[in-house]
């Protein structure tokens, strides 16, 4: 242990827990801590946007796309306000997510003198958005009060946690140990009693089903060994799309997984609130549920369950398989029943023109392993129940923050996560306006990300419901835009303007052949059917 500033305490624990990566906006209060990374700065990189909310969502996107603890730096008060909207997002995500901080001098915290940044009880704003939060009051807090921010970040529910470092706690030196071992993450004790009531009500259906929330991404391969077992189809609805690839006959999207619902028998809802089935299809069928989930307040959410298990996926599918061997009841085999509810729904689904033709190219261009960013539009409504999705982590939603404008910087931090494969973020011209400027963040750091900006000069979604629900009361939802090709080449992006799928195809081999720039794909659209008949 040795004598250092606040700042160089925080910046080595970072790297001792493996943050190499950190996303951010500097200022006065964290002054000593950027010093502290300019010391180390061949430890990092760092990734400064030009507004805090991108430095949050960046930060988010990383976090979603490779399942680690990620860290973004934003100056106190306004800075920690415009970061909320991400951090709100991370929270309904399960992101692992640390919010670090400045604040004011410790002896100026809540005496309301008119410091700069200050606002009153910081803590208390990022606490109603995170798991876990904390105020560090020496130099020697700092690795402990990290240490602890990743411990949470891991253990049980992963969800976001705030740190906030005083600026003269930033600047004085005390003996600190950036070396602390972490602590081994928490996991709730299995049950092995509640996993054999599983084993036996689940051995004994006749049509069983699966549900696939966030909580199931990282058990892939142990979903699809259960379902092909129960011979189950597994559903997917925004987070937990890719779970099972969607090319397997046992993969449904929400509506397709409908016309099963009144056939079936028992449901296993894995890492999901199942809110949709939970809150409307039971109204006219209610099989027996069983929930699979890390946070047991999620269990009697909607409904009480016929039986539970609180764990990880990860921690639950193997002995449950196990268990399965011995009451798993014969049956007969499912794929030609369930590739005919596929064939139906797709050809249910042919009405969501030209939504359909745009993601079917997408697809195709992407490749294998390319990554599907979705945001408020059309065509990302429309993605959550059409697009095939092939793997766990490769098509990242707003879940139910439903936060317009998220998808662009998002997108951004998911490239930086993954840079050798295609990352496309689909947004709309009244979202992206939203971050534009992180187009410059993206130039500076040469983030080759792929932007598919679909443009109906305006708010699209909310001018649908006033013309659907409201008699065509028609009122704040029309845009003046920018021409956004020339925009974006303004900031050294490359831009192209399209009108078809076809054009679109083009523009994407294109912009995947670029990997030194962001790319603005403009494509002209009017009115589209929405995805609310079938809902």
């Amino acid at each position: 242990m040795r004598a250092m500033t606040g700042g160089e305490a925080a910046v080595l624990s970072l790297h001792n827990l493996g943050i190499r990566t950190v996303f951010g906006l500097p200022g006065m209060q964290n002054d000593w801590l950027y010093n502290a990374f300019f010391d180390h700065r061949e430890k990092f990189r760092i990734i400064h946007t030009r507004h805090e909310q991108g430095a949050a969502y960046m930060g988010l996107g990383h976090a979603l796309v490779s399942d680690l603890p990620t860290v973004f730096n934003v100056v106190p008060g306004p800075g920690v306000l415009n970061s909320t909207a991400a951090i709100s997002t991370a929270y309904a995500l399960n992101a692992k997510l640390m919010c670090l901080t400045g604040q004011i001098n410790s002896t100026a915290i809540g005496k309301g003198w008119g410091e700069l940044h200050e606002i009153n009880d910081q803590l208390s704003i990022l606490r109603s958005l995170s798991k876990w939060v904390a105020t560090a009051n020496t130099p020697s807090e700092i690795p402990i009060l990290i240490g602890e921010a990743f411990h949470q970040m891991l253990s049980g529910r992963p969800r976001p946690v705030g740190l906030e470092i005083p600026m003269d706690v930033l600047a004085s030196t005390a003996p600190a140990d950036p070396q602390l071992k972490l602590r081994t993450p928490y996991e709730p004790p299995l049950d092995e009693e509640a996993i054999e009531e599983v084993a036996k009500v689940l051995g004994a259906s006749v049509a069983p089903m699966i549900f696939v929330g966030s909580g199931a991404q990282g058990a892939s391969t142990l979903v699809r060994e259960l379902a092909e077992v129960l011979q189950a189809p597994v559903v997917a609805y925004r987070t937990g799309m890719g779970v099972v690839d969607a090319r397997s006959y046992l993969s449904l999207h929400l509506p397709a997984a409908k016309e099963l619902w009144g056939k079936t028998d028992v449901v296993l809802a894995i890492g999901t609130n199942m809110r949709i089935p939970a809150k409307k299809w039971i109204r006219t069928h209610r099989p027996d549920i069983i929930r699979i989930d890390v946070d047991p307040t999620t269990h009697r959410r909607f409904f009480t369950p016929k039986c539970e298990i609180t764990a990880r996926a990860e921690q639950a599918l193997p002995l449950l398989l196990r268990r399965l061997e011995e009451y798993n009841a014969v049956r007969r085999p499912r794929e030609t029943a369930l590739m005919e509810v596929k064939a139906a729904w797709e050809a249910r689904s042919a009405v969501l023109e030209p939504q359909l033709s745009y993601l079917k190219v997408i697809r195709e261009e992407i490749g294998e392993h390319g990554i599907f960013v979705d945001e408020l539009t059309q065509v990302g409504f429309a993605s959550r129940i059409v697009y095939p999705v092939y793997s766990p982590r490769t098509y990242i939603s707003t879940g139910y923050q439903g936060t317009l404008g998220y998808g662009f910087p998002t997108a951004l931090g998911v490239k930086v996560a993954k840079p050798n494969v295609p990352v496309v973020s689909i947004t709309g011209d009244g979202g992206f306006m939203f971050a534009v400027q992180e187009l410059a963040t993206a130039v500076q750091h040469k983030i080759s990300l792929i932007v598919l900006l679909f443009n109906n000069n305006c708010f699209g979604n909310v001018r649908q419901m006033q013309v659907n629900d409201y008699g065509g009361r028609i009122i704040a939802t029309d845009l003046r835009n920018p021409d956004f090709c020339r925009l974006s080449e303004s900031f050294g992006a490359q831009a192209f303007r399209t009108d078809s799928p076809e054009g679109l195809r083009f523009a994407l081999r294109r912009a995947i052949s670029t990997t030194s720039v962001p790319t603005v794909i403009e494509v002209s659209v009017g009115d589209m059917p929405s995805i609310d008949q079938f809902r």
